[in-house]
């Protein structure tokens, strides 16, 4: 900044001749006063730099993998460091982004470098703290831990444990021990092996409402959602698993259960199978034994521990979690007995829906109407977002100054302390009510005193006047003689509709290819739309959905079944060049990874959309 200012005053005495120096002089003062008011205005604008690291799942089971998220925010980083080496627990690198907002004036930037991290050995791994070198600050993050649970147990190799290893259920809890009203993400997972003729049939009945569901008794079961499927190892067999993640609240204490079963039909080809007639083998497929399963998770035990007793706040109403709270109010310059709303937002993790709003004693000059309330959840299971009340209270008289504090308290699990939150006193201005309307004046319309006769009888026109001139006959004008053709163009129309008709419905295939571009258009259309509403849900299923279309049409393969596995079984084969396949694969785990790390802000979902046409046009050009 010196150096500028320096040259620009150099600038100012020798550069230019005494007949424009004085235009160079105001010239330079403005910009001089610009750098000047840049220069004050810059540490308002930046935020404070943090660093900082995250995982997306805390407690996973050996052979699953877990993803580290290291962001710097509010300034440039000279490199993000890796983690260091850990005995039994592999490290490999993950992606990068970077992103830049201006809100209400205030700049802000971020970047993320994400791990992927795969125990190998039961136990707790702690992440150390790392350091990162931001702008002339050294900043670092907290140490993280991430704990592997030894895999389920298959059994010995026989007919009486057959089922077990087959198919089998697992419940998945990340802690132990619950207060009663804490809300805590729990998995069951499904793990059929992958010689399991109708695998993809049970997976498809676990992400059904007819699946495996959780035995909860003593819990609430706030909502489900579906995990992609993946493959995993259990022992020395392989299997495909399908996860059902479930937000759930305590409602009583003691020890709880969490169980689940069910029965399911697997399908085992018959070893050493060799049919006598081939026709009969291609129509009728391998020939399978169909086994009834019984499955039973082991049951998971939780501790529900009651709130405490002791210095429990008077506005406590029962809400359990993490929240923040915003009051506004308005009009603040009434007249007595007018109404004013007042909005109250609650925003945290917790079960937002039973968030309630208590009753403020100092409200007592005021008449309070019953609150509407509106809940607005940022993640699948309705857990995390905000609850947003608004009331109506209305002044009783003009000895009121101000709106007094809105207090709200809660229990914080994770710290086992009640904590209260209170936003000041909102100034009012009530002025004395009941002014008398106008009187409205009643205006009586007059009547002409003499009226002009009306005239109901009209003389004989005396004189023709101007005659028109008789034009020639309909037959003889070439518009009549157009018009005529409206009908044979209609007809050729038809006719050609109806051949190009049949032509599409005589060739499937591109029938399906129009009706793929068709669906393609409008959803990169709906994509940009719910970015810009950051619905992040139904951004990432049209997603899905259009990769699906577009792969089901090129490969003529039914949409639904498509999954990660065709980027080896289909595309590789055919030839398909790794700038395409690599980009596919990232959008695929980009959706797999969304459902433990929900992406949270517009600008991130709109990055996605540029790279997803980008596939699309490189799958288009994949010969079917």
């Amino acid at each position: 900044m010196r150096r500028l200012l320096s040259r620009l005053q150099k600038n100012i005495d020798c550069s230019a001749p005494l007949a424009g120096r004085q235009a160079n002089v105001r010239k330079s003062s403005f910009l001089f006063f610009c750098l000047h008011l840049f220069a004050f205005l810059l540490p308002a604008l930046l935020q404070a730099a943090t660093f900082t690291a995250s995982l997306d799942r805390d407690t996973i089971t050996v052979g699953e993998s877990a993803t580290l998220t290291l962001t710097v925010e509010g300034g440039d980083a000279k490199g993000i460091p890796a983690p260091p080496n850990i005995p039994n627990l592999q490290v490999s690198g993950g992606g990068s982004s970077r992103s830049f907002n201006i809100v209400n004036g205030q700049m802000s930037s971020s970047v993320s470098q994400s791990y992927v991290l795969s125990p190998t050995q039961p136990g707790e791994y702690t992440i150390p703290a790392l350091t990162a070198q931001v702008g002339n600050e050294t900043l670092s993050t907290q140490p993280v831990k991430l704990t592997a649970v030894k895999a389920a147990s298959l059994g010995a190799a026989n007919p009486g444990n057959a089922g077990d290893r087959l198919v089998f259920l697992k419940v998945v809890v990340p802690k132990k021990e619950l207060f009663v009203g804490e809300v805590e993400s729990v998995e069951l997972q499904t793990f059929v092996r992958d010689n399991v003729a109708n695998a993809e049939g049970i997976l498809q009945w676990c992400d059904s409402g007819n699946g495996p569901s959780l035995k909860a008794e003593g819990f609430t079961v706030i909502k489900t959602g579906h995990a992609r499927w993946r493959r995993a190892q259990a022992g020395n067999a392989s299997y495909y698993v399908a996860t059902m993640v479930a937000a759930i609240s305590p409602v009583k204490a003691g020890p709880l259960t969490l169980g689940s079963e069910s029965q399911v039909t697997a399908q085992i080809p018959l070893p050493n199978q060799r049919p006598r007639d081939p026709f009969f083998s291609f129509f009728n497929g391998p020939q399978v034994e169909n086994r009834q399963l019984s499955l039973a998770a082991d049951p998971e035990t939780i501790n529900v521990l009651p709130l405490p007793r002791e210095n429990v706040p008077p506005s406590f109403n029962g809400a359990v979690g993490s929240f923040t709270m915003s009051v506004s109010a308005g009009p603040t310059n009434v007249a007595a007995g007018d109404p004013i709303t007042v909005k109250v937002q609650l925003a945290g993790r917790g079960v937002l829906e039973a968030l309630t709003l208590p009753e403020q004693s100092a409200w007592h000059d005021f008449k309070t109407f019953p609150p509407t309330s509106k809940v607005e959840s940022t993640d699948p299971l309705g857990v995390q977002g905000s609850k947003t009340f608004e009331q109506v209270v209305v002044p009783q008289t003009t000895d009121i100054k101000e709106l007094p504090p809105v207090s709200f308290s809660y229990f914080d699990a994770d710290h086992k302390a009640y904590r209260t939150l209170t936003q000041p006193a909102i100034k009012l201005t009530v002025r004395p009510g009941g002014s008398t309307p106008a009187p409205t004046v009643a205006v009586t319309q007059r009547t002409p005193d003499n009226p002009p006769p009306s005239q109901d009888i009209v003389p004989i026109k005396e004189r023709a006047g101007t005659l028109a001139q008789i034009g020639p006959p309909l037959l003889r004008q070439p518009w009549f003689i157009g018009l005529q053709t409206i009908p044979l163009l209609t007809f050729v129309g038809a006719f050609a509709w109806r051949k190009r008709t049949e032509s599409l419905a005589n060739n499937p295939r591109l029938r399906r290819h129009r009706q793929v571009a068709q669906l393609v258009r409008d959803g990169l259309a709906d994509l940009r739309r719910f970015a810009a509403a950051n619905q992040s849900e139904h951004f990432f299923a049209t997603l899905v959905r259009l990769l699906q279309e577009q792969l089901g049409e090129r490969l003529d393969l039914p949409a639904s079944s498509i999954t990660e596995a065709v980027i080896e079984e289909n595309l590789r084969p055919r030839g398909v060049p790794e700038t395409t396949l690599a980009p596919l694969r990232e959008l695929f785990q980009t959706c797999n990874l969304v459902r433990y790390a929900p992406i949270k802000t517009s600008q991130e979902l709109a990055a996605l959309i540029p790279q997803l046409e980008s596939v699309l046009r490189s799958l288009q050009e994949v010969k079917a």
